[in-house]
């Protein structure tokens, strides 16, 4: 039997978040989706301290970051995931409204694995929010984790 993974959504924009929940889980792409509304609660989520300190090993399919967030952007995040040995592998997708050239390059410069621009259009959104969730959670093999890694 399949065994579905976690997905991390960092997102600060309610609706947004909402709606990508909605795909996700309409479409049984996660066993769990797990919300965190900043930058600085999406490195607690990943170090495991403060609110999600007791959080279990389980391993990511995939994080779902947005760029533009409080407290810690997202570049910032996707750097220091990006540079940690025990979370480095885990896969990042930026998933922003940003079209801006030097947030993409920034990203692909940082070791983004996916660029995506969410789509005005509600019904791409979810279109694309299922795309995303069923490659990264189903289709896409990730490397073994490493015992104690995210």
């Amino acid at each position: 039997m399949l065994q579905l993974k976690r997905i991390l959504l960092v997102e600060d924009n309610p609706n947004d978040a909402e709606l990508t929940m909605e795909a996700l889980s309409e479409h049984n792409l996660a066993n769990e989706v797990d919300l965190v509304r900043d930058g600085a609660e999406a490195l607690d989520y990943l170090k495991r301290q403060g609110a999600w300190a007791g959080r279990d090993n389980g391993n990511l399919a995939v994080i779902l970051l947005d760029l533009k967030l409080p407290k810690v952007d997202g570049l910032e995040v996707l750097r220091i995931i990006k540079s940690d040995p025990h979370l480095r592998f885990i896969p990042v997708v930026v998933l922003t409204s940003s079209r801006e050239e030097k947030d993409l390059i920034e990203s692909y410069r940082l070791g983004v694995n996916a660029y995506v621009v969410k789509p005005v259009n509600f019904g791409e959104f979810i279109d694309a929010v299922k795309e995303l969730g069923v490659f990264w959670a189903i289709v896409n093999e990730p490397p073994p984790a490493n015992k104690g890694a995210y």
